[in-house]
């Protein structure tokens, strides 16, 4: 009976989700509408359309139609709007207004769930509990309230019964992918697999206030006593899977530009703040807010001479692997720097695309799309469009996105938008080529590969010990022909000879690599017997050695 129930409710879903594509006259937008074909001769009984629904572009209907289906259609567009490199402009542009805005429910059924999130009474837990939300979306709605010591807050409560609807329209969703996957001719490009599960996610880290609250904890960190940006606190006591208890903050939604002039704020200074910022958050503290609207990004009333802005809604936060941390930076440093091949090798060097690529043919490429924009005076470019021109032209040389790319890529549109919407004098380049040039100094300088090497020392100097054993292993696997490749008989004789010089290289460089590393945990231990300037005689001799088989294995490979 329950799988009987749970089948009946996914039907009834999937025909809501049919009636109100054609309602919103979708029907040729939208592939996957194909299959609702036998419904369309009835749209005028099921699924009349709203008026003035003729004037409305394709891609407000779009907007309109994710926003009534809501949360997991409305992340879906959301983060289709980040794919810029494959839909039309109008469409994103709609996309990337998506609202999350919905009905609120009952007070008393928040009220209720936090009780039983917390396991005490409401009136135990706080001095004051507000029914009236403060807002509503569709995962979740907002009630000021105090803490018993008088501390004003904010209680985020999960919306009832989202957690099951969410599984029912992520089944669908599932399911409409596999389809797209299957019959779509873009679907390669698009994989829009690869899409539902970055919504599924998404949409589970957004379910999980836990998660969220020490994102904010994380944040606030990173941020505290800073005069550029404000984080409000979590209050863990407080706070569940379910419910999360913030601080509550006051300010200006910074799209707001004239509250902004009436309390006497520098829009100049705002806007270049935002820029710099966001370079802050991605390339020194490699944690950033991803979903920075002007909703969720307020501006601080009460900091006139000093502008500052607060940060909200910590659902969504993006971080970069290391290796994309810094080839994006580079990337950006080259197309600052206007060095296209250098952009070209590093697309194939970071593995975003297949190392057959010509590095020329993809230089030549970006090149063709970068040089227009260094028409405009500075002040018009933006590093966002040309990131997704970037990306869109690299379609062509299979290139293979990664989703905290496109995160990043979305929130940096965001964040430009925000400064020129601010000022719309500003100079973005002007701003943040220094920003990022002093962060990658001071990331990538001796002092901080000194410091990494301090904290994995204990690491090194336990395996230590065992690089002689393994290093005998391994010839020992070469002297017995263990480790020989299987080639086939032609290719044998025309690559012995290189094969044997790679042999003796590997050798070599091992023997190499082994007594650089004990040289230098000597050098950090500090050895015995007589030193020069303080380096003991055994380590320079270890690192001498070293150094000439390291010289050895390049003229073998040579």
């Amino acid at each position: 009976m329950r799988r009987l129930g749970t089948g009946l409710r996914g039907f009834a879903r999937l025909f809501h989700i049919a009636r109100t594509l054609l309602r919103w006259r979708l029907d040729e937008l939208i592939e996957a509408t194909r299959l609702f074909g036998w419904l369309r001769p009835l749209r005028g009984l099921i699924a009349p359309s709203p008026a003035g629904i003729e004037s409305a572009t394709r891609g407000e209907r779009l907007r309109r139609a994710l926003e009534e289906l809501g949360p997991i259609f409305v992340k879906f567009g959301q983060i289709l709007s980040t794919r810029r490199d494959l839909l039309p402009p109008d469409v994103a542009e709609q996309l990337a207004l998506l609202q999350d805005r919905v009905s609120p429910f009952p007070g008393e059924l928040a009220r209720d769930a936090v009780e039983q999130a917390l396991g005490k009474p409401v009136a135990e837990l706080y001095a004051r509990f507000d029914l009236e939300p403060l807002a509503s979306a569709s995962i979740a709605q907002v009630h000021a309230a105090a803490l018993p010591d008088g501390r004003e807050v904010v209680v985020k409560v999960l919306r009832p019964g989202i957690a099951e609807r969410i599984e029912t329209d992520l089944a669908l969703l599932r399911g409409l992918g596999e389809l797209a996957a299957r019959y779509s001719p873009n679907a390669e490009h698009v994989r829009p697999l690869d899409v539902v599960a970055e919504i599924e996610r998404t949409l589970r880290d957004e379910l999980d206030f836990q998660r969220e609250g020490a994102n904010a904890s994380t944040l606030r960190r990173f941020w505290l006593d800073s005069p550029d940006l404000y984080v409000p606190e979590v209050h863990w006591p407080w706070s569940a899977e379910t419910v999360l208890t913030l601080e509550r903050v006051h300010g200006i939604p910074s799209d707001n530009i004239a509250a902004i002039e009436a309390a006497g704020i520098s829009r100049e200074k705002l806007a270049a703040k935002a820029v710099t910022l966001f370079y802050q958050q991605v390339f020194r503290d490699n944690f950033f807010h991803a979903d920075a609207h002007p909703g969720n990004v307020w501006v601080d009333p009460t900091r006139v001479d000093e502008p500052r802005f607060i940060a909200l809604d910590f659902g969504i936060m993006g971080a970069l692997p290391p290796a994309d941390q810094y080839y994006l930076a580079a990337n950006f440093e080259g197309i600052f720097t206007r060095d296209y091949r250098r952009i070209a090798e590093l697309h194939i060097e970071a593995g975003w695309m297949p190392d057959t690529i010509r590095v020329d043919d993809l230089e030549s490429a970006v090149r063709a799309v970068c040089e227009p924009y260094f028409t405009r005076p500075l002040a018009e470019i933006s590093l966002g469009e040309v990131l997704v021109k970037l990306f869109k032209v690299a379609h062509r040389y299979q290139l293979t996105i990664q989703p905290q790319l496109l995160l990043l890529q979305k929130t940096l549109l965001n964040v430009e938008g925000l400064g020129r919407l601010l000022d719309p004098r500003l100079d973005i380049w002007a701003v943040a080529h220094p920003v990022l040039d002093r962060i990658l100094r001071e990331k990538y300088s001796f002092a901080t590969v000194r410091r990494e090497f301090e904290k994995r020392l204990p690491d090194i100097a336990r395996n230590a010990p065992e690089l002689p054993r393994l290093v005998h292993r391994w010839l020992e696997q070469q002297v017995h022909g263990e480790q020989v490749s299987r080639i086939r008989a032609e290719e044998l004789a025309q690559l012995a000879d290189g094969q044997r010089r790679g042999q003796r290289a590997s050798v070599r460089a091992i023997l190499g690599g082994s007594l650089v590393i004990a040289g230098t945990v000597l050098v950090a231990l500090g050895g015995p017997g007589p030193t020069l300037l303080g380096v003991p005689w055994l380590a320079i001799t270890v690192l001498a050695a070293g150094g000439l088989a390291f010289m050895a294995a390049a003229r073998a490979a040579r």
